[in-house]
């Protein structure tokens, strides 16, 4: 049986217009009587679906539609054209209804009351949700245990520390139970302990609650952790949506072969690989995935060579993503020909 997504959108606009300013005292009286006005086309027919419980990374560089997309599916901007459903409401027509199905949360801003002690902020939360008394507890002692805010729980907002502030405002978004999260740079400015601490938090509402997540970041250690599909969108116009290994396959195809050698080796080679550097007893051979195996590489090195040991390095995401923004998405003959 199909199953219809949670969230939905088909051609997708927004077009901000901004009044043109003439300088000086006759282009300001003009303009009272005749207004020209300038466009600036944020997202432009973007198109994609997400089925329930779905985790994923919605990226692109700054400027490129990311935030107004996201605006869009909370209600917050009404889109120019095209459509958007978000659990089968449209998110501006029916906004009270579409915030109780979402939680967000937003790396530089906080939904928590700054004077008053944590505690009091998801007290504040629930009455505004009307969550009942046993769904508070449950909820809140869930969150506390998995972030460990025991420690802080009655600590004013404005005294935690980052880390504190971003756990206080996970457990504010989920409160509620909501069918679907977007997340807006929620790791940014914080340290490993503390970014490990929220990844493991976002992994395990997801794959426990069965909570759909959007996750839009810069940090791409956090994509590739958490999410199995990327949307890749720039100037507004969505360029890829797919599985990360399809775009690592079609974008990351050199893998690098690190071979450590029992004693220095000059000038050594490998059959099908280029020589990418040496250093010391090391050597490091470039290979292309498509036309070459690496465990055949392994075997010829340790046939030629006294070999210690090897280890064999995949392409980056951040690498294949920075490429892409650089040369711009090219799709492959076969998916134009399908």
């Amino acid at each position: 049986m199909r199953v219809l997504p949670i969230v939905e959108t088909r051609d997708l606009r927004k077009v901000f217009r901004t009044p043109k300013r003439t300088p000086g005292a006759l282009g300001a009286l003009r303009s009272i009587f005749s207004r020209e006005y300038e466009e600036r086309i944020a997202v432009d027919g973007v198109t994609f679906s997400m089925e329930p419980g779905e985790l994923v990374g919605y990226i692109g560089p700054n400027g490129a539609g990311k935030s107004t997309t996201i605006k869009m599916l909370t209600g917050i901007l009404v889109p120019t054209s095209g459509r958007v459903s978000v659990a089968g409401i449209v998110p501006w027509k029916h906004r009270k209804e579409n915030g109780r199905n979402i939680g967000v949360v937003f790396g530089q801003r906080s939904q928590l009351y700054w004077d008053l002690p944590l505690v009091e902020s998801f007290e504040l939360l629930r009455a505004i949700y009307g969550i009942s008394a046993a769904e508070y507890r449950r909820n809140l002692r869930e969150f506390s245990d998995i972030l460990e805010m025991d420690g802080f729980m009655q600590t004013p907002v404005r005294q935690l520390s980052l880390g504190q502030r971003m756990r206080g405002d996970f457990a504010a978004a989920l409160l509620h139970g909501p069918k679907i999260v977007y997340l807006d740079e929620p790791t940014i400015g914080l340290d490993v302990v503390a970014k490990q601490a929220i990844r493991e938090f976002i992994a395990r509402i997801n794959a426990e609650r069965g909570t759909t997540i959007i996750l839009t970041t810069h940090d791409l250690a956090d994509v590739e952790r958490l999410c199995r599909r990327i949307i890749l969108i720039d100037h507004g116009t969505l360029i890829f949506d797919g599985d990360i290994e399809r775009i690592k396959g079609e974008y990351g195809r050199f893998r690098t072969l690190v071979v450590r050698f029992s004693d220095p080796v000059k000038h050594p080679h490998l059959d099908g690989a280029q020589l990418a550097g040496t250093e010391d007893s090391t050597a490091r051979f470039r290979f292309d995935r498509n036309t070459q195996r690496a465990d055949l590489l392994v075997r010829q090195a340790s046939e030629r060579y006294c070999v210690e040991d090897v280890s064999l390095e995949e392409p980056d995401l951040e690498s294949i993503i920075r490429r892409i923004y650089v040369e711009g998405y090219a799709r492959r003959p076969e998916e134009d020909a399908s």
